[in-house]
């Protein structure tokens, strides 16, 4: 009895939970480092200069910028199928763990609830992080989208 050999290009072949797994923490490495690198510049370049306030709606085009480029690599990197299925997933993967970080890492380092952090914020400058949440989490299926014919 031979075996058939699979002949499903590699395209369309259904990408399996590590691959996510793996593409949504690269991901979220990738765009988590920026931001870092971002936030340093942020406060001890440009918040001395421009205000505070000012300086974090400056940040968000660079923070944005650097998603999207991150989003691009990973999807060329990992192959990801045209496919919404697994581009929102690696998308979700990196929002958890973006959500995760900021839950156990950068709210206790500052020593804020979530709560206090929430009444701490701007409106305008808080809803756009919110903001970047969702582009965050959409932005792997958007700059790999193919408009076909």
């Amino acid at each position: 009895m031979t075996s058939v050999p699979d002949k499903t290009p590699d395209s369309e072949r259904a990408y399996g939970l590590v691959q996510v797994l793996k593409a949504g923490a690269l991901y979220f490495l990738i765009t988590v480092g920026a931001e870092c690198v971002l936030e340093i510049i942020r406060l001890q370049v440009v918040a001395l200069h421009v205000g505070k306030r000012f300086a974090e709606m400056l940040e968000i085009p660079n923070v944005l910028l650097a998603t999207m480029i991150g989003a691009r690599w990973v999807v060329d990197r990992f192959t990801l199928p045209p496919l919404p299925g697994p581009r929102l997933s690696v998308g979700l993967v990196a929002l958890v763990l973006v959500l995760i970080m900021e839950g156990a890492v950068s709210l206790p380092l500052h020593g804020l609830s979530v709560s206090e952090y929430l009444a701490g914020q701007d409106f305008v400058v808080g809803v756009a992080p919110l903001g970047a949440l969702g582009v965050l989490t959409v932005m792997p299926f958007l700059v790999g989208y193919r408009w076909e014919r």
